[in-house]
């Protein structure tokens, strides 16, 4: 463990890099720059920014409690389903460019596509996935630099609340991803010196590896691994920060192979971090699976203990970054004529002031994360149909409904009664399971998909790019 005064001086040296990288970037010209970084973005920077947003300070956590769990199966579970949204984003991230060039979030599309109904419930579960991942981002650094240096909670959360605002609210979507880039890079050096130092600080790692018992592929950890993919990739495709990204890509070949190679650098990282937790419990070091990386860090040098905090740091910077810009743009594309650039910069501070608040005296924030997850899964299969032209909006308030009612009956059969229908669909016991998610994935899209063949087409996509509020497409990509 290190001294608190190290801690803190790990804490806000890296917090200044970041924040001296970020203020680098130019103040925007307007609104739209500070949102959407217009077709500004190469595949490279796009792939780093990919990357470092979608892994955060979780990866330190839950992917080792889920090795230590539930076994191989469920880490690469974990790992897929880390990397899944962007294979989205890269095939469908083109086409709504190509629909709306000039436009900004998926509830603005969705708005002028199906009306302000559905639009509306699709950006409440958004901005609660969002807050929600916020607030477990703040929560689960403070609990870094607790554990592995003794620095308050409270001095850890004002720190990156401030430093982060500071460069997110002065130079918007460009700062978050210009500071991607250095932030991708020090991610995959630092888990690559943490599992060198941690596999050379066991006596006999194979055998460490073998002994875990966690090695074997059944049922159970399948189960988890589907149950995985379908909440995270759900929950991801409402993150308004990734389809800012869409479209800040220059052109969609960027847009493509950025995402594509962003998914296939998380893929490995989350699954040697998942491996700590596997380690972990071969060694007898897993009383709590949350914290086996800490475990086998405990008695390594101070230098790799250092190593871990800056990583903890790098990752959540990351990741709060590019949700408070995130939550910002969604606000402003629900209410494009009164929101300006100072607005919008006003916004940032102000939507932290809550997030931060909850943040400080939250225990745990599990049980709103899956909750979150199954309204997302229960919407995200219709919202993706308004790229299809024989959707309409019935059809998609129809899937919407039937993703609730199938959430709901999946865990009528899975619990057998209504009492535990409740406690499965709500997380009673904060552990996700396949029926709630499957049954709404399925129902969604079931009902979305028949209504919409039973219907006439309800538009014509090529109309959609006149409706949106006016703003200059500078390189968003042709029609």
């Amino acid at each position: 463990m290190l001294t608190t005064l190290v801690g803190w001086l790990v804490l806000l040296a890296s917090l200044a890099v970041f924040a001296a990288i970020g203020l680098r970037q130019r103040p925007d010209r307007d609104l739209d720059d500070f949102l959407t970084a217009r077709g500004s973005q190469t595949a490279g920077p796009l792939a780093l920014s990919f990357f470092a947003s979608g892994l955060g300070a979780w990866i330190l956590f839950a992917p080792p409690e889920i090795g230590a769990l539930a076994g191989i199966d469920a880490v690469v579970g974990y790992g897929l389903a880390a990397a899944a949204p962007f294979v989205v984003y890269a095939l469908v991230g083109p086409r709504l460019r190509r629909i709306v060039p000039s436009g900004q979030a998926l509830t603005e599309f969705l708005r002028i596509r199906f009306g302000r109904g559905f639009a509306g419930y699709v950006s409440l579960v958004s901005v609660l996935y969002m807050a929600v991942f916020l607030t477990a981002e703040l929560v689960a650094v403070a609990g870094i630099a607790e554990i592995l240096a003794g620095v308050p909670r409270i001095g850890t959360i004002l720190a990156v609340a401030v430093v982060t605002l500071a460069y997110t609210t002065y130079g918007g979507l460009r700062a978050s991803l210009r500071t991607d880039r250095w932030q991708g890079w020090l991610v995959l050096a630092l888990v690559a010196l943490a599992g060198v130092a941690i596999v050379s600080g066991l006596d006999s790692p194979g055998t460490t590896w073998r002994d875990s018992g966690l090695l074997g592929v059944d049922r159970p950890g399948i189960e988890a691994a589907i149950t995985l993919v379908i909440a995270v990739t759900a929950a991801n495709l409402l993150h308004q920060g990734y389809w800012q990204r869409v479209w800040s890509a220059s052109d969609d070949q960027a847009l493509r192979r950025g995402a594509l190679v962003g998914a296939a650098a998380t893929v490995p990282v989350v699954l040697v971090v998942g491996a700590f937790g596997i380690l972990a419990a071969g060694a007898g070091a897993a009383e709590v699976p949350a914290l086996s990386v800490f475990a086998l860090t405990a008695e390594l040098p101070d230098v790799i203990v250092i190593g871990v905090m800056g990583l903890g740091v790098a990752l959540v910077a990351s990741s709060v970054d590019t949700l408070e810009n995130a939550l910002v743009s969604l606000v402003a594309a629900e209410r494009p004529a009164t929101t300006d650039l100072r607005g919008a910069r006003v916004l940032t501070v102000l939507i932290m002031v809550p997030v931060t608040g909850v943040a400080l005296v939250a225990g745990s924030v599990l049980q709103l994360f899956l909750i979150a997850d199954l309204l997302a899964a229960a919407i995200v299969v219709p919202s993706l149909l308004g790229l299809w032209r024989r959707a309409t909006g019935a059809a998609a308030l129809a899937g919407g409904i039937a993703g609730l009612v199938g959430a709901f009956v999946g865990g009528l059969v899975e619990r057998g009664d209504l009492a535990g229908a409740v406690d499965a669909v709500t997380f009673a016991d904060t552990v996700p399971t396949l029926p709630p998610f499957l049954g709404a994935l399925l129902g969604s899209a079931g009902v979305a998909i028949l209504v919409s063949l039973l219907s006439s087409p309800s538009g014509d996509l090529d109309s959609l790019e006149e409706r949106l509020p006016r703003r200059t497409p500078t390189g968003a990509g042709s029609r």
